[in-house]
């Protein structure tokens, strides 16, 4: 069995943790293929070496034969795999190395039983849906799908006007601090911070969710998920930030963003017998009351 490793940092407290887990993976036979920059960060920060395997770098030399790609930390490395992985269908395993881990389910006080569960294939695949993104502002070689969002948000003072398109239908403008389109995945995220709802992964929908409105009577928005969705800002001082999941760039104001459904999924590798709900009441503490004990 061929995996992938890849984790932005490992901080001290993990170390010895994860050197185990490579070394039980390694005895159950597994090819191990790390990302080479996190590799040769870790070993310097460590002083320490990490069982023989092979490397990567980045999208195009992860090899397609890969069986499972883990991702060590927390939320935001998982969401960083999707520009490794992309439209390879590698299943994607979060460990949680971090704080909440709502997608890095793995190793939380449960211990690293999911590592046995691997091998003898006791996982489900669950399919996520990604978000494209296209516009002529991006630079060369920035990933241009998003897992969690896609979110538009002031950088000065001064409110947005968010200007959206369904399916060239133009909605009434936003007068905000921005506004985030999410996909399920990401209606645990940033959406549900600025009063979005849940959406259970595998609802065909998308949500439109402002960011503090100026208006009593703007409300977040759910559009199918085959919906083409154009967006653009006005600011007073010429610009805005346009973020994908953890990766943001400055957007002059008046350039056109399209968002689609991306044509391919991510494959999300889940150890939960309780799923996506059983995620809600652990992480978010969801239903939470002292009557229902």
């Amino acid at each position: 069995m061929k995996i992938a490793i890849f984790a932005r940092e490992v901080r001290e407290i993990w170390a010895e943790r994860f050197i185990s887990i490579l070394n039980e993976l390694k005895a159950r036979g597994a090819d191990i293929v790390y990302h080479k920059p996190f590799h040769l960060r870790f070993c310097r920060q460590n002083k320490t070496t990490l069982p023989e395997g092979s490397f990567f770098s980045n999208h195009i030399d992860l090899p397609e034969e890969t069986d499972i790609f883990l991702c060590f930390g927390g939320d935001g490395t998982f969401l960083e795999s999707l520009t490794l992985v992309r439209e390879k269908k590698i299943p994607v395993g979060g460990i949680n190395f971090g704080r909440l881990g709502f997608l890095t389910s793995a190793g939380t006080p449960g211990g690293d039983e999911w590592i046995a569960r691997i091998f003898e294939g006791n996982f489900n695949i669950e399919k996520r849906s990604v978000l494209a993104v296209n516009s002529d502002i991006f630079p060369k070689g920035f990933c241009k799908y998003a897992l969690n969002e896609v979110s538009f948000q002031r950088q000065d003072p001064f409110m947005l006007s968010v200007h959206v398109k369904i399916n060239g239908m133009s909605l009434p403008p936003y007068w905000s601090d921005g506004l985030v389109l999410s996909s399920p995945t990401g209606s645990t995220a940033y959406s549900l911070s600025v009063g979005g709802p849940i959406a259970i992964p595998g609802v065909k929908a998308l949500i439109l969710a402002p960011i503090a409105p100026h208006n009593l009577n703007v409300r977040p928005l759910v559009v199918p998920d085959d919906a083409v969705i154009e967006i653009y800002v006005e600011s007073r001082l010429k610009e805005a930030i346009i973020s994908l999941d953890n990766r943001s760039i400055s957007i002059p104001e008046k350039e056109l963003v399209t968002i689609t459904k991306a044509g391919f999924e991510l494959h999300y590798l889940s150890f939960s017998m309780d799923g996506f709900i059983g995620a809600l009441k652990e992480k978010l503490m969801w239903g939470e009351d002292k009557r229902n004990y």
